[in-house]
């Protein structure tokens, strides 16, 4: 019954000093309150509000799950004396591609933070990277493979840390390996669209990580985070989104407490940053927290092999994409034709017929074989229209009695006359040929071979 009296003892102190750790972290800043998962528009502070990661984040973050980091860093050696301010720092890195999008210019790369300055973005690990004009002393370098957004790797083996001096060793910059450490990450810089990821390492907590695998509800460290003066308590490792950011300069400051609410005082476990915020930013970066770009643009940062799709040509823009399919002569852009100016072409006035001439035909003398001279009619000829092509003359039978003529006169063709002014022989001969007259030579059609007194003789 004593110790079951002791028991009951024992739970009422625990009880009260549990309640006595809440009211104490509560009363380290009326303004602070615990948050743990991230969740919808949870609001923070009086301006400051967290909200999930955009969306193309959150699957281009499941691209590189794939991958379990491992950084070291192969020079400065730990505790190194420097003979130079110029400090050559070389990287390894396994189990993770560094590279950067020639296009969209993200990439999976490291965070180099020399001491407690902002850091710097190592894209390539095949070259010393460089820190010019380090001052003499004590210096300390830490390193983290981030994402192409600049979300740390948070797995066993991705964060590496040296501390080396230049030129001698001083007391600064020396964090205790036997206390937590808080390493500053995000935001930094200049940011075009909200939310805003808040992002930092830490190292040399195993208490917490001991507290998260039993599923202990009490946490044993925290981070207070400030930003332009209303602060926040996180009890996770995780990043975060916020919103509620000013136009202009905003200062994020964040700090280690212990599981009292208390400070940790180890170096580089309370930092503050100035950032810039501007609208409507035209990066990369602003363009995936909007949701600008789709997957399929933006894989890129996440891939090296990846390369975009080529859209194939729609069928009716290419005739070879189909063969079955007749190419349109249509063009994309139709452009309405300009009216052409009309020709009036008035018609050719109608040929007048040629009225045929009547023709009278004359006789031309010819001679005869009782010593008269007979009378031929003159034949005439019309002009033929020049459209009109020319026919063969045409070749007429001599009469009988033109026949014996023609044998004492020599021979001779009719002459082809129009059929409108053609006009018979006379039916009788004798009748024309009573009258004698003398043959003109210029009206003679026959042979103008004269006639000789041998013909006449020759013919009975």
């Amino acid at each position: 019954m004593f110790v079951n009296h002791w028991r009951s003892v024992g739970k009422l102190f625990a009880f009260i000093t549990a309640v006595v750790l809440v009211l104490g972290l509560a009363g380290c800043d009326d303004r602070s309150v615990a948050v743990g998962t991230s969740g919808n528009a949870t609001k923070l502070s009086s301006r400051v509000s967290e909200v999930s990661p955009p969306e193309v984040i959150q699957e281009l973050r499941q691209m590189l799950e794939v991958y379990q980091p491992q950084v070291t860093i192969a020079t400065p050696k730990p505790n190194e004396v420097l003979q130079d301010d110029r400090v050559s720092v070389q990287f390894q890195v396994q189990d993770l591609p560094i590279f950067k999008d020639a296009d969209l210019g993200l990439g999976p790369h490291l965070h180099v933070v020399l001491d407690n300055e902002p850091y710097k973005a190592v894209y390539d690990v095949s070259q010393p990277f460089v820190f010019s004009d380090v001052a003499p002393g004590t210096h300390t370098l830490r390193v983290f493979a981030s994402r192409p957004w600049h979300e740390s790797f948070k797995n066993e083996g991705a964060y590496a840390q040296t501390t080396f001096h230049v030129f001698t060793k001083t007391q600064d910059n020396q964090p205790d390996a036997a206390l937590p450490l808080l390493t500053y990450s995000r935001p930094v810089g200049t940011y075009g669209a909200e939310p805003v990821m808040l992002d930092f390492y830490l190292t040399n907590a195993p208490l917490h990580l001991v507290a998260e695998k039993s599923g202990d509800e009490i946490p044993d460290w925290r981070i207070r985070c400030t930003v332009n003066g209303e602060s926040f308590v996180v009890d996770r490792w995780q990043p975060l989104y916020l919103k509620g950011f000013k136009l202009g300069k905003n200062w994020v400051q964040i700090e280690f407490l212990d599981e009292q609410g208390n400070s940790v005082k180890n170096v580089f476990n309370n930092t503050v940053r100035l950032i810039n915020y501007e609208s409507k930013g035209k990066d990369t970066l602003s363009k995936l927290v909007r949701g600008e770009l789709t997957i399929a643009q933006a894989r890129g940062i996440v891939d090296p092999t990846y390369r975009p799709e080529v859209a194939a040509p729609s069928p009716s823009l290419s005739p070879l994409a189909n063969p079955t399919l007749t190419p349109s002569p249509t063009p994309l852009v139709q452009k309405t034709p300009k009216p052409e100016p009309v020709t009036t072409v008035e018609p050719a006035p109608p040929l007048e017929p040629i009225e045929a001439q009547e023709v009278t035909p004359t006789l031309a003398p010819v001679p005869s074989l009782t010593g008269k001279t007979e009378t031929m009619p003159a034949p005439v000829l019309e002009e033929m229209p020049k459209e009109a092509p020319e026919e063969p003359a045409e070749v007429v039978q001599p009469t009988p009695r033109e026949k014996k003529l023609g044998r004492r006169s020599g021979r001779f063709r009719r002459p082809t006359l129009s059929p409108e002014v053609a006009s018979p022989l006379p039916s009788s001969l004798p009748e024309i040929l009573e009258e004698p007259s003398s043959v003109p030579e210029s009206s003679v059609l026959v042979d103008p071979k004269p006639v000789t007194s041998g013909v006449r003789e020759n013919n009975p």
